[in-house]
């Protein structure tokens, strides 16, 4: 360590240079993993936070200064997580799961150039619709499909087209507003169109639809409440019921259908919830939904109904922007693949899987893992299996429950267990409710991976 004499008689402590210190092996495995630019800034940092003190030249303390502060350069911001919250398809936790197979196309799709818009048999250029839009129609039923990013686009894009400058009339009782500020009568002012109200917030009639109907109205919308049920003296028309109104005054009919579903509920005995093909088959003019929610896909707005509209709707400039690209697209396609046999689905997608889950299976899961919890935390709570409700999550069926069964952790301090969990290798994300922290174990998928890393928790915690 070098010293120089100041002026005041005093000593200063002269750093390592810089190139010098980016050649210490302790920051090697660093520098692999940040690249060098980014090692020799945090090291120009280090030398001008510890200039003076006998530190700056510590290759270790200084290996250990860099990591830490590189730390969110080299590692994902998105990590995998154990969905224990008891909400299966969890918003802010990615939605739905992928089935193997989309995952697998996914990623053939990212590891090559594809035929994403180029047409094999004439060898010219070829549309991305075409990898789902069969599939889409097979499906539902529909005349015609298309897709773009999410539902919340497919909805933007119908209306831009079909009722831009122009009235669309909707239910009181449907102007829904969901998570991420979607409103449907914001919606509607970007796409251009006019809003008309009819009807009251729990009763709407088919003569309401029918007098609010003149000479600017482009449109008639149906929205499914994804997140909240009006119970009580209630009224709602049916798309059914709209059809032959919509056909005699000369104006569309779109349904948002929301999550959507192409698969009916009632199979693994869950309520049911309105499906594409039921909307289509009443005779509505164009239908959107989700991919990425029940349907069990990557995000996507699915747009399906007769040929003349959606072919005007794939033509919108607007489509451009909000289009696919091939990565989702190939997973989209893989997942519509799987409706082909609806006796697998439980056994092949994700999504049906955990919400098919019976109950008695998952309070054997919790029965099996109830003791390596109560090891690792030892008196510091009270860990005991409970019955619980769950819910399908993302705006489905909003006031049904799923029956599950947990881990309930008592303690004083919930929030720092909590926290705790979250801090693991893979973090563990419950919900604190009722005096405890419940892990909900309905999407629980791989109970080894969980237990491995339990004998970390008390370190981390501290």
């Amino acid at each position: 360590m070098s010293r120089a004499d100041r002026a005041d008689g005093a000593s200063e402590i002269r750093p390592p240079s810089i190139d010098r210190m980016a050649g210490w092996p302790s920051l090697t495995p660093l520098i692999e993993r940040a690249g060098r630019p980014l090692v020799i800034e945090t090291l120009r940092a280090w030398v001008e936070a510890k200039r003076g003190m006998p530190e700056v030249a510590d290759e270790a303390a200084c290996a250990v200064w860099c990591a830490a502060r590189l730390k969110p350069f080299v590692e994902p911001s998105q990590r995998r997580v154990f969905n224990l919250t008891g909400t299966v398809l969890h918003t802010n936790l990615g939605r739905a799961v992928l089935a193997e197979e989309a995952i697998a196309a996914a990623v053939e799709a990212m590891r090559s150039p594809t035929t994403l818009e180029y047409d094999l048999g004439g060898g010219a250029r070829g549309e991305r619709d075409d990898h789902i839009a069969p599939w889409l129609c097979r499906l539902t039923g529909a005349e015609a499909a298309t897709a773009v990013n999410n539902n919340a686009a497919a909805v933007l894009l119908v209306l831009s087209e079909l009722a831009a400058g122009r009235e669309v009339i909707v239910s009181r009782g449907e102007l829904i507003e969901i998570g991420g500020a979607f409103r449907i009568p914001d919606i509607m002012a970007r796409a251009g169109c006019r809003l008309v109200e009819v009807g009251t917030t729990n009763r709407t009639h088919l003569k309401d639809y029918a007098a609010a109907i003149g000479p600017e109205t482009a449109a008639i919308m149906k929205v499914h409440p994804s997140n909240y049920a009006i119970q009580g003296f209630t009224r709602s028309v049916p798309a059914a019921e709209l059809v032959p109104l919509a056909r005699e005054k000369g104006v569309a009919l779109i349904e948002d259908l929301g999550s959507g579903t192409l698969a009916d509920l009632e199979t693994w005995g869950l309520p049911h919830e309105p499906t594409a093909r039921e909307a289509v088959e009443a005779g509505v003019d164009v239908v959107t939904f989700s991919g990425d929610k029940l349907l069990g896909g990557p995000q996507a707005g699915l747009v399906v109904g007769r040929k003349p509209m959606i072919q005007r709707i794939a033509r919108n400039p607007m489509k451009r922007a909000l289009r696919l690209d091939k990565v989702r697209l190939a997973a989209l396609e893989a997942t519509l693949r799987l409706y082909a046999d609806p006796t697998r689905l439980a056994e092949r997608l994700p999504t049906i899987r955990n919400l098919a889950r019976p109950a008695a299976a998952i309070r054997a899961v919790a029965e099996r893992l109830m003791p390596s919890v109560r090891a690792v935390l030892g008196d510091r709570a009270r860990v005991s299996v409970v019955e619980v409700r769950g819910q399908i999550g993302s705006g489905a069926l909003p006031v049904d429950l799923l029956p599950s069964f947990a881990l309930a952790l008592q303690a004083k301090g919930l929030d720092r267990i909590a926290d705790s969990f979250r801090r693991l290798p893979i973090p563990v994300i419950g919900r604190i409710g009722d005096g405890a922290l419940h892990f909900d174990l309905r999407t629980l998928d791989d109970e080894a991976a969980f237990v491995a890393q339990l004998d970390k928790l008390d370190v981390v915690a501290g």
